[in-house]
């Protein structure tokens, strides 16, 4: 029996332990492998180093030199072929890339996990 392929690996990005830790269970629990970043600069890192992430599950506000909204723009620039999800209890931000999706807080699970579906494939 071949094995089955690699769940897709999402890097979840938020400042908020308690909304990171949430995001995180509901893709582990959905049966994705996760990362977990609490700020932009260390999402970057994870990208820099891992070119397995498929995913990225971003706040748009956080603290510090860039925000969720740079964040999308720096990975959709330099990686492409990441799908992007956005979550805010603010207004959808109007200079994002275009492939990012938007999910308003507080956010259904089965509509942001729909999305993933779409968008998270595993990087061979």
């Amino acid at each position: 029996m071949d094995p089955s392929p690699p769940q897709a690996l999402i890097l979840v990005a938020d400042d908020d332990v308690l909304e990171r830790m949430g995001a995180s269970y509901m893709f582990s629990d959905a049966g994705y492998r996760v990362l977990e970043a609490g700020n932009a600069d260390a999402a970057m890192r994870f990208f820099e180093t891992d070119a397995a992430i498929s995913l990225l599950f971003t706040d748009v506000s956080m603290p510090g030199a860039m925000d969720g909204a740079g964040l999308a723009r720096q990975v959709a620039e330099r990686w492409p072929r990441v799908g992007i999800i956005m979550t805010s209890g603010r207004p959808f931000p109007l200079d994002l890339p275009r492939t990012v999706r938007f999910h308003a807080k507080p956010y259904e699970p089965t509509d942001v996990l729909r999305d993933a579906k779409e968008m998270a494939l595993p990087i061979q």
